[in-house]
């Protein structure tokens, strides 16, 4: 589901919330800021290709986001949850306006912080995160509730996932104790994915900086929508690549050079 073969100049840091540590990391070099957010059921490493494509331009910064990769379980996962952890990033960081990208779920929380927080945005780039989603239909994620969340082995968790465990297999976590976890805990994400759906029109066109949507042609945006995003929402332009919702692993090349063109006209 994801590459996550990590940069060599790669370092990992954190910082504690309340008495949660958020694990993120740094690809380094000195150029300009951009804080890039995974969706569910990934981490921060998901960039490092990405990240290599923009240096040394740009400093491309990684969180794990709450629950997932590196970072602890919090106490719930709702979206003032998620903008108040990348508020805490920033200010730990010293970074005072910085690039937003975001994947899904990352996207989202990109255009809400965009929205709550614009002096502190001078543009964000949403990959495949719709505005209106899930509002009807079943839950998306509901397969995450049949799946087992630790086992004694690695072995004996890999068997457990059965299908789905070709795409969590190689970002198993062992615990202190020599069992072995995955990298979410399943009620997590789906409680997380249930408290993102919504009509999220309002924090689209409350901010004015310069906006990037990069679509897939069978990815989770319908056309039509990305159309709207595009219309209702001054400086906003888009990118369609032949994929699906996972264009950072399906598409990378294509990703990176969509990316790279706005980056260079902001």
């Amino acid at each position: 589901m994801n590459d996550t073969t990590m940069s060599p100049t790669a370092t990992r840091a954190e910082l504690t919330i309340d008495g949660r540590r958020l694990s993120y990391l740094d690809f380094g070099g000195t150029g300009r800021p951009l804080v890039a957010l995974h969706g569910h059921l990934s981490e921060g490493a998901t960039f490092a290709r990405l990240a290599d494509a923009l240096g040394p331009e740009w400093r491309v910064i990684a969180p794990d986001q709450r629950g997932q990769g590196e970072s602890d379980r919090a106490a719930d996962y709702s979206r003032e949850g998620y903008l108040a952890d990348l508020e805490a990033l920033l200010d730990r960081l010293g970074l005072d306006r910085v690039v937003l990208l975001g994947h899904s779920l990352g996207a989202i929380n990109a255009y809400q912080f965009a929205a709550r927080h614009p002096e502190r945005v001078s543009a964000f780039i949403d990959i495949e995160g719709p505005v209106r989603f899930g509002l009807e239909g079943s839950h998306p994620l509901a397969f995450l509730l049949n799946l087992t969340y630790e086992a004694p082995t690695r072995d004996a968790l890999v068997a457990s996932l059965g299908p789905a465990a070709p795409y969590f297999a190689d970002r198993l976590r062992e615990n202190p104790d020599g069992s072995w976890r995955l990298p979410f805990h399943p009620k997590d994400m789906y409680d997380s994915e249930e408290q993102v759906h919504g009509d999220h029109w309002a924090d689209w066109t409350a901010s004015t900086c310069p906006a990037l949507i990069v679509h897939g042609t069978n990815g989770v945006v319908p056309a039509e929508q990305v159309r709207a995003m595009v219309e209702r929402r001054p400086g906003t332009v888009s990118a369609e690549l032949n994929g699906d919702h996972f264009l950072l692993a399906g598409d990378p090349d294509g990703v990176a050079t969509a990316v790279r063109a706005f980056l260079a006209g902001i």
